[in-house]
Formats: C-alpha cells, structure tokens, sequence
C-alpha cells in the first residue's frame, strides 16, 4: 500500500479519495476549505495537512483533482505547493481537466525535480466517481503511467495510456467536444417530440434502443422532461472545458464550428441563471412549441 496525499476533494476528488482510503492506502488530503478535509478525514480517516507541500512531503503519490489551470498552478508549483516536498522518484497524478500547456508544463518541472507526472482526466461524472467506475485517458511516460495504473485502477473500470504529456488532456477535450454536441441533439429531439405532442417516455423507449442510443439520452431524457438541471456536470465547468478544446484548436489548427456554437449556448443558458445546473439544461433555450 502506499503513501498518497490527495489534493481537492470536491464532487469528483472527495470519492475518489474515498475509494483509496477504502483499498487501504495511507491517506494524507488536502483542500482549500479545511472544514471539508476534516469531514472527508472523520468518514473515511487519515491526516489533514494545512497546505500541498505539508501533505506531500511524506508522499509515494501526490493526486490532485481541483477546477482550473490557475488551481492547478498553485497547488502544484505555489509557494506551498506538492512539488517543493515532494521527493525525488514521487508519482503526481493530475485528475482535473486543464490545458494541455500546463500538463506539459508540469511535466517539465516534473522531471527537472526527479519527479514523475500524469496527465489523466477524468470521465464518467460525479456518479461514476462515487460509484469507482470512471474512465481516465493518460498522458506521460509508459513506467509513469504503469505506475499510476495500479493506484488509478481502485475507481476505474478504463484507462487508457493516450501518448506523452498533455495527450490525456487532449483526449479529454475531445470528449468534451463529443457530449456537447450530443447533449445539444437530445435537447432538439425531445422539443421536436413535444412539438408533436408525442408520448416522451414512449419516444424514449423506442430511440434508445437503437443508434440514437446515449449516455446523455440514457441518463438525461426523462430529466429534461421534467425540468430538472440538478444530475451531473454543470454548465461553468462544460464553459471552461469548451474553452480549453477551442484554445488548442486555435493552436492545432483544428476547426470546431458546432463546438464554438454550443459553447455561446451554454452561455446563454448562464445567462439565464444556469451556471451551476447541469449540461442538459441546453434545453432551456429552446421554445417549447
């Protein structure tokens, strides 16, 4: 069993945590509010540390799991940060999804200190996490991931060694780029279907079935129906995904037209008071016939 310190213990990060706890690792959290650390400690056990570097510097493995290129930045590389602890030969997984520049660049830092990075977004939402059943798409070096894997695989039912730094990143924009489009396509069906006046759970029974078959369709049909925004992923964190995918398009060269155009609806549906409900509350902008 090893030594982890786990950073960030919001929706995703908190069962994550939990599921190590429970594999018998020796667990060490962190997080920005402490009052949710000492809570996350009290249910599953283990140390609180009052910054990254207190909670790293006894690590095998440093995990984070926290919102934004700028939270990752600090956490990692800030004055208190896991790297300034953490000892030469150290794993740092990183399960939020952020910029692939930052991997890379965590990467670098990384092993200028003798320290082993992963790049490895997560998918799968809060229930795959609480349920230990997500997928992680991994960018780094083969023995770095090899490494990750066998920790990784207490809450995975995936994972995928995508390429070098950043690639699991890029793999995970890429994702986005695929639920967007699909959560934007269920919300015009089900519209299309009340325009009609058709039964929806009859619709449902006889689309899902088939190609038009989804995560998104499966999981967020009957809630859309009913107006009800409050299951999974929110709008702010869809916004700041899109906007990582349309970055490095700019800088790959890639063209996402139906991605920059769902983007500007999510920011209508933030508009109208949405941030923090779900994906699926794209259906709010379109008029009911």
């Amino acid at each position: 069993m090893a030594k982890i310190a786990f950073i960030g213990l919001g929706v995703m990060g908190g069962p994550i945590a939990g599921h190590l706890a429970k594999a018998g690792h020796e667990m060490t959290v962190y997080n920005r509010s402490i009052g949710k650390a000492k809570r996350w400690a009290e249910a599953y056990g283990g140390a609180v540390a009052v910054n990254p570097a207190k909670a790293a510097e006894n690590a095998d493995i440093v995990i984070s799991c926290v919102g934004t290129d700028d939270d990752l930045s600090q956490i990692a590389l800030g004055r208190d940060g896991a790297f300034r602890s953490m000892k030469a030969g150290g794993l740092f997984i990183d399960h939020t999804t952020v910029s692939a520049r930052i991997a890379r660049q965590l990467f670098v830092e990384g092993e200028s200190r003798g320290l082993h990075c992963v790049d490895a977004p997560v998918t799968g939402g809060q229930a795959g996490a609480e349920n230990g059943r997500l997928s992680i798409m991994c960018g780094g070096s083969e023995p770095a991931v090899a490494a990750a894997r066998i920790v990784m695989q207490a809450y995975t039912t995936r994972i995928v060694h995508v390429g070098r730094a950043g690639a699991g990143q890029t793999a995970k924009m890429a994702n986005q780029i695929c639920i967007a489009g699909v959560v934007q396509g269920v919300a015009e069906a089900l519209r299309f279907a009340q325009a009609a006046e058709l039964d929806l759970d009859k619709v449902f029974e006889a689309i899902s079935g088939g190609a038009a078959q989804s995560w998104q369709m499966d999981n967020y049909w009957k809630t859309m129906a009913a107006d009800s925004f409050d299951f999974g992923f929110a709008v702010d964190w869809m916004r700041k995904d899109l906007g990582l995918a349309l970055e490095e398009a700019r800088a790959n060269g890639a063209t996402l037209p139906v991605t920059a155009l769902i983007d500007q609806f999510f920011a209508d549906v933030q508009a109208m008071g949405g941030h923090r409900q779900d994906t699926s509350s794209l259906v709010r902008r379109i008029t009911r016939a």
